[in-house]
C-alpha cells in the first residue's frame, strides 16, 4: 500500500466516487484509503474521523448540485432560476441517487448536528441567492410586496416548495411557475 499522503481534494473525489457507485453505507476512512491506494493514518492528516470525512463530502455534493454564481446576471430572471433550481434537483439526484432523501440520516447521531448546519448553510444560501435575483428581476411588479407580504417571505414560500418538491422527487415546476408568474410578475 502506498503510505504517501494524497490532497484532500483526491480524497473528496474518490469519496464522491464511492457514495455514487455504491451508496453512503460505503463511505468510510478504510474504504476511501483503499480506494485512494494509501494507508488509513493518511486519511487522517486531513480528517479528524469519518463524521469529518462525511461532512466534506456533504459540503462538496451539495455545492456541486447548487453551485450559484456570484453574478446573479447569469440568470435572465427570477423564473429562469427556479427553472435552474429544479433542474439542478433534477440532475442531482440521478447523480447522487438517495442524497436528498438520506444526508441527514447519514451522521451518526452525536454529529447529526454538523450535519443539519451544513444543510441549512446550504438552504440558506439557495435562499439567499434567489432572494438577490428576484430584487434584481426588472419585471417583477414591486407594488405586489408589503410590509406583511415581503420579498424574504415570497422566497420563504418558495422555498418550502422546493423542499416539498425535492422530498416527493417531483421535479416538474411547471405549477410553481406558473403561480411565480401571476403573483409577482408585470401581466
Amino acid at each position: 500500500m502506498n503510505t504517501v499522503v494524497t490532497s484532500k481534494e483526491e480524497i473528496l473525489c474518490v469519496s464522491i466516487k464511492l457514495i455514487q457507485k455504491q451508496g453512503w453505507q460505503a463511505l468510510n476512512i478504510r474504504t476511501v484509503a483503499k480506494e485512494c491506494h494509501i494507508s488509513v493514518g493518511s486519511i487522517y492528516n486531513y480528517f479528524h474521523n469519518k463524521s469529518d470525512l462525511i461532512a466534506a463530502t456533504v459540503e462538496r455534493v451539495w455545492h456541486d448540485i447548487f453551485h450559484f454564481s456570484e453574478n446573479t446576471a447569469d440568470f435572465k430572471d427570477f423564473v429562469h432560476c427556479v427553472e435552474w433550481i429544479f433542474e439542478s434537483l433534477k440532475q442531482g439526484e440521478e447523480k447522487y441517487p438517495g442524497f436528498f432523501a438520506f444526508h441527514s440520516m447519514i451522521f451518526m447521531e452525536e454529529d447529526k448536528a454538523n450535519g443539519q448546519k451544513l444543510m441549512a448553510e446550504s438552504w440558506q444560501h439557495m435562499r439567499d441567492c434567489l432572494y438577490q435575483i428576484l430584487i434584481h428581476d426588472s419585471n417583477v411588479r414591486i407594488e405586489v410586496f408589503d410590509h406583511t407580504f415581503t420579498p424574504e417571505k415570497f422566497v420563504e414560500i418558495l422555498f418550502s416548495l422546493i423542499l416539498a418538491a425535492m422530498v416527493r422527487h417531483d421535479y416538474d415546476c411547471s405549477g410553481i411557475i406558473g403561480m411565480i408568474r401571476r403573483t409577482i410578475y408585470i401581466n
